[in-house]
């Protein structure tokens, strides 16, 4: 994963996009099921408003003119159209040597308050020429005959923030990216696109109008405007059809994902909660209508605010909120009732009768009271009166889920809170609100969707990967531009003697990624970051903020977006039971105390895998630096995510463990236990001779009964033998040379095909796809049996190799393959693996899992269409007595019929 630069938020990596169509439909006569209400600040936000109040929001209704698309969008010349380099690479570059006009890979959304940029880069592929995988390809049937010749396929849509105050840091961002110009990594995949000084950049809010000149002067661009709206609906509807985990309640500061069914989409309610309230039906993509909405929004409680508390900014009167108790101004029921419930109607004595009602009969003056008290007074009016508002809408139209968001809501708990309380209230629990973890990038990501010809229309969720913000949240200051190659050349010297005489960068001069802001003055990081044990390498001394109970993190929102890559070859593995209910992570990480062991666990760990990681690079000062920094940023994250588990989306094991892999890539460990995995491969591959040799003399496979009943049958039953196994290997060394290798032999003495599917990328000392076929070669030289079935899976190109094994005349000619699983992870989640591993199990009728991550972190659980096996040795005392009431150590077996 690229790296962020300083300032971003998240990363949303995308190949899909929704076109509006022109027109807005009316009236509702199809089964309604969903209200979203999500938004965004838009104070200043809509020049041709008919003089409403409270922004787009405004209390009168009127019908939204028809919807439309400018007809000045760049277009992509396709003629003449080619593949650089070798046709067989993964995701190969296009070349478009006809290519004149600029294409954009920038949209920003310009409110009053924010200004909010969506923007592509690229993925950096470095695939090479495989021939072995070219003859896995021919045998699996799989052709790059569909692959469209877009140049963005496969890459990263990046989120971030500006406060509008601040548009000139906005556009040295931007310059110095050259976001204007297709963006820094342009000239990689398209080097036939030359700089256009007219380029058009898309742009929707009212700062769009307001600063055309500015983006003109600064930039050499204009600004292309997008209707607002437009571009929320857009927005929405790609989220919510697109991302697992976008759709979100919260009750009583409990977080919940829920999954949204793409099929029953349509129609649905967007509340877009700025200065004023907007409610929109979207009747499906392009198609939506306003129908409501109300001037008592954000601008009224930071008005109100502002004029009785004298607060000088939003995140300001919501931190008073944090501390107040309204009881001292709201009159409750329990005031008229003596302190009792009105039960009768259902009304319990801490409800609000009358907001600011006991203002009336106290005699006080407004410096009386304190401005906690007030502000917390107003956030409860407000919100509860948007969220009956709100409900009342759903009822007309008969909708039953409700989805909040926008500047006024902007991640703060108590908001969305009162809000939800307010629908369960007058529903009486029949509806429910719910929230957009994205919901701050609905205008941008619109707009960038308003580019026609990117490519971007045949968006499937499991092609969107989740991971992690790196780094962003956790540094300060303006640090623009790439990440640099080599810590020790003179240029990055020269930014460490600036960097520690506290000067500041010339931007142009000296730009730095994130990363090297860790490795070159870790003091930066402002997150708790857990103490490791003295004499370990480099953890601690870092600043720490104010507790969560007495400050607001004016970040919050920034900080409950992951980052979405976008892998077009991923597929759903095609054996599982049943997708929707499939669920990878068997641990889950909801119970507090699970969280908090498995935290402990994986810091505890630290010290030790950043000494492998720094090893593995030849302990050089540039390593020990990355090494010490990709610990503080480690260390950051798991900070963050104790103090908000759901900050990033639903949180697994899984997910922990690929975020450390994640981190480990980022600060450039590509494989931190490369030179462990080699040392172990060869030290097994000395002693398989003489194994195969034992398993030989053997005369069963094993005693687990039921696995060993459908393998060997019993008395004259013999069964038929698999027809094609795939099995999900683990650990290098000995896991892999003399357990799964054996087992695989086994399989194809029997006449079974195997496939052997690996990591796509390294992760701890697993074995990868890409190592894999050097071990079966190394294993072949003393094996025939394995020897023929490489040959005839395409792992010995040459197949030129000695044998040792005297059973040429009696091995079968099934196949051996190997695939990569599409991830670099300890743990696979099988709702994402590569079209490789999706294409071989088609006619698979055996898997074997193997290993703790595949089998036990994740996957334990899983049922299957066809046989399966899960085996692992429990390495964790505290998981051993949790799956299998066990002992560390124990192994487990676990044989699953075909269902």
């Amino acid at each position: 994963m690229a790296g962020l630069s300083e300032g971003q938020t998240p990363v949303l990596e995308i190949d899909g996009t929704l076109n509006s169509n022109d027109g807005n439909s009316r009236g509702n006569k199809g089964k309604d099921k969903a209200v979203v209400l999500v938004g965004e600040e838009n104070s200043n936000s809509n020049i041709d408003t008919q003089n409403q109040q409270g922004g787009s929001g405004g209390g009168s209704e009127r019908e939204m003119p028809s919807m439309h698309r400018s007809g000045s969008r760049p277009q992509l010349d396709l003629s003449k159209a080619a593949i650089q380099g070798n046709f067989e690479v993964k995701d190969p570059t296009i070349l478009l040597p006809n290519q004149s006009d600029d294409i954009s890979h920038l949209a920003l959304d310009i409110g009053g308050s924010l200004i909010k940029l969506v923007y592509f880069s690229r993925h950096e592929d470095q695939s090479i020429d495989d021939k072995r995988k070219k003859t896995i390809k021919e045998r699996l049937g799989i052709s790059n005959g569909n692959r469209r010749s877009y140049p963005i396929l496969g890459g990263r849509l990046h989120f971030v923030k500006f406060e509008t105050t601040k548009i000139s840091e906005c556009l040295d961002f931007i310059h110095s990216k050259q976001l204007h110009r297709g963006g820094v990594d342009s000239c990689h995949w398209n080097p036939g696109v030359q700089a256009n000084d007219n380029a058009v950049i898309k742009a929707t809010g009212g700062g769009a109008y307001k600063f055309a000149d500015l983006f003109k002067e600064r930039l050499g661009v204009s600004l292309d405007k997008e209707d607002e709206m437009d571009c929320l609906v857009a927005g929405a509807n790609f989220l919510l059809k697109a991302i697992r985990h976008e759709a979100f309640t919260h009750m009583e500061g409990q977080k919940e994902f829920v999954q949204i069914d793409t099929n029953d989409l349509f129609p649905y309610l967007l509340v877009n909660i700025g200065s004023g309230v907007s409610m929109i039906k979207v009747d499906g993509d392009g198609k939506f209508e306003r129908v409501s909405g109300t001037n008592v929004g954000g601008g009224t409680y930071w008005g109100l605010g502002r004029l009785l508390t004298k607060c000088k900014s939003f995140d300001e009167l919501l931190e008073l909120s944090q501390r107040g108790d309204n009881g001292t101004i709201d009159m409750l029921v329990g005031d008229i009732y003596g302190g009792m419930d009105y039960s009768k109607i259902g009304l319990s004595a801490s409800t609000i009768a009358s907001s600011f009602g006991k203002t009336i009969s106290d005699k006080k003056e407004l410096a009386d009271y304190r401005p906690e008290d007030i502000s917390l007074s107003l956030l409860r009016m407000i919100s509860y009166n948007i969220g009956q508002i709100s409900y009342l809408n759903a009822l007309r139209f008969g909708l039953k889920r409700i989805f909040f968001g926008g500047f006024f809501i902007r991640g703060h708990a108590y908001t969305m809170d009162t809000i939800s309380f307010a629908v369960q209230f007058w529903s009486k629990g029949e509806a429910q609100a719910m929230f957009l973890r994205h919901e701050g990038f609905l205008g941008a990501l619109g707009a960038f969707m308003s580019y026609e010809k990117h490519g971007l229309d045949d968006l499937m969720v499991h092609q969107l990967v989740e991971r992690f913000p790196m780094g962003a949240p956790y540094t300060g200051g303006r640090i623009h531009g790439p990440p640099l190659g080599d810590l020790n050349e003179k240029a990055s010297e020269a930014r460490v003697c600036l960097l520690l005489l506290e000067m500041p960068l010339p931007l142009n001069l000296f730009q730095i990624s994130w990363m090297e802001k860790f490795v070159l003055k870790g003091t930066e990081i402002t997150a708790p970051v857990p103490m490791a044990p003295s004499g370990t390498t480099g953890l601690g001394g870092f600043e720490v903020p104010l507790s969560k109970g007495s400050t607001l993190r004016s970040d919050a929102s920034a900080l409950n977006v992951g980052v979405l890559h976008l892998v077009p070859t991923l597929e759903v593995f095609p054996l599982l039971a049943d997708p929707k209910m499939y669920e990878p992570n068997t641990i889950d990480l909801a119970d507090r105390s699970e969280l908090e062991y498995w935290f402990t666990v994986l810091s505890e760990h630290l010290p030790d895998l950043v000494d492998k990681a720094v090893a593995s690079e030849g302990g050089t000062d540039d390593a020990k630096r990355r090494g010490d920094a990709f610990a503080r940023a480690f260390s950051a994250h798991l900070a963050r995510l104790m103090e908000e588990p759901a900050a990033y989306g639903k949180l697994g094991l899984a997910n922990l463990l690929e975020l450390r892999e994640e981190c480990l890539r980022e600060f450039q460990f590509l494989d931190a236990y490369r030179s462990i995995k080699q040392r172990e491969n060869e030290a097994s591959l000395a002693v398989l001779p003489d194994l195969l040799v034992e398993l030989d003399s053997m005369s069963e496979v094993d005693d687990f009964d039921a696995f060993k009943e459908r393998m060997l049958g019993s008395g004259d039953n013999k069964p038929r033998p698999h027809k094609r196994a795939l099995l999900f290997v683990d650990n290098s060394g000995a896991d892999v040379v003399l357990g799964m290798l054996p087992l695989a032999r086994e399989l194809l003495r029997r006449g079974t095909e195997v496939v052997l599917v690996a990591n796509s990328l390294p992760a701890l000392n697993d074995i990868t796809a890409m190592e894999l076929p050097d071990i079966v070669a190394e294993a072949a030289k003393h094996c025939d049996i394995l020897r023929r079935a490489a040959e005839a899976g395409g792992l010995l190109v040459d197949a030129m190799i000695n044998t040792l094994d005297g059973s040429k005349e009696n091995s079968p000619s099934v196949p051996l393959m190997v695939v990569e699983n599409g991830c670099g992870s300890p743990c696979i989640d099988l709702r994402q693996v590569s079209s490789e591993l999706a294409a071989a199990a088609k006619n698979a009728d055996l898997i074997i899992l193997e290993g703790m991550g595949r089998a036990l972190h994740t996957n334990f659980n899983a049922r299957f269409k066809c046989e399966a096996l899960k085996l692992a040795m429990v390495k964790n005392q505290r998981l051993a007595e949790k799956l299998i009431k066990g002992n560390i150590y124990d192994c487990v077996c676990r044989y699953e019929p075909a269902r």
